[in-house]
Formats: C-alpha cells, structure tokens, sequence
C-alpha cells in the first residue's frame, strides 16, 4: 500500500502543478463510471459464473510525447468480482464475491484525432478487501476479508486496451482489462483459481 500511496501522491501533485499553470499541453481529469466484471477460471469447469457490476472512479494526466501519442498515468478504484446462482435442494440461491482494487495503470495513447484516442499497457492491481454475499430465500450471509489473507495475491499485473472520446471538455471512456496473474487461490468453490476480466465504461472531465 505504500506503493499505492506514492503514486497517488505523486499524480494528484503533478495534476495540482498542472492545473496551477493551466497549460495546454498537459491536461489533468477525471473519470468515474461502471465496470461490468467476471472472471477467467483456471481448471474449475463445473464453477459457473457470471458478470457482476461494480464502480470505478480514477484520477488522469495526459502527457503528450509527439504529435499524436501521449503517456497517461492514473490512480484508480476499481470493483472487481463475479456473480454465481444455481440451487441446493431446490433452493435458489445467489452469491457474490466484490474484490477491492486499487489500481495504478500506465497507458501508451495513440490519438489519430483530436477527439479519439486509443489506449493501451499495463495495470498494477493491488488487492483492499474482498466482500462475499450469499443469499438464499431471506438469508443472507456476508463476510468481508482485509487484504492481509495468505490465500488471495495482494499485487496483480495486468493490462488494458481501451477507447477514448472527447467532446469539449468531456472524456467518454471504454477499457477491457484482464489480469495476466491468477488470484492465487486454492481453486474450491469458495475461493476459486482465477484471473479477473472487467469492461468498464465511464465519463469524466479533462482540464
């Protein structure tokens, strides 16, 4: 977390010089929106799941390198997981496992346009909490565990490949991202083997 702290550090600072200076050339925002995530298991084919929403909001700058192509380091909060159902003896029930991130990825974008940008590179991952939910008929049953748990990995690499359109001052952002790590579980229906999957879409603010 340490790591977390410095980075965040390290961005909001860059943005407040940035937006002191109001140049044209680096620009600092905002984003928030929805991610629509599930996972990718890893030797469990009898554990079906499926998406389960979640919230994203992150902190940008766009540094521009040449004419076209800029660098984009961000700080961000993102709400990964799956939803599973089925039924036990008849019952119906629903379980939901929302894992915690915050993440910090460093993005390569390529903008053939002013108003459209490609986005893409790696994503460190690092795990806060993980809340499980399990509801059958009216029970519900639900347990949140701290990242300091020996059976989850704390720090994930992974990627993202995205799309950008601004609009004024407005960003509309798509992005895929997909671990390239496994969860490090031990692969029970609890705590399944998995890499995380997630569509995120959002809209924020470019200064």
């Amino acid at each position: 977390m340490k790591k977390v702290i410095l980075a965040a550090a390290t961005l909001f600072c860059m943005g407040a010089v940035v937006a002191q200076k109001k140049t044209n050339d680096v620009h600092f925002g905002l984003r928030a929106g929805a991610n629509f995530a599930n996972i990718i298991k890893d030797g469990d084919n009898n554990f079906s799941t499926e998406i389960k929403p979640g919230f994203n909001a992150a902190a940008f700058l766009e540094i521009p390198i040449v004419n076209g192509f800029s660098v984009q380091p961000e700080i961000q909060f993102s709400q990964k997981g799956y939803k599973a159902t089925g039924s036990v003896l008849g019952t119906p029930y629903d379980y939901r496992v929302t894992t915690n991130y915050v993440e910090v990825p460093l993005l390569a974008k390529l903008s053939p346009t002013p108003s459209f940008g490609i986005v893409v590179g790696p994503q460190f991952s690092f795990l806060t909490s993980t809340n499980t939910k399990f509801k059958t008929n009216n029970s519900v049953y639900e347990n949140t565990v701290n990242q300091d748990n020996d059976n989850l990995r704390k720090n994930i690499l992974g990627g993202v490949l995205g799309i950008e359109v601004a609009s004024g001052g407005a960003v509309f952002s798509l992005r895929y991202s997909l671990d390239f790590q496994t969860n490090n579980g031990d692969g029970t229906s609890s705590t399944p083997k998995y890499k995380n999957q997630v569509l995120g879409v959002s809209v924020g603010i470019r200064l």
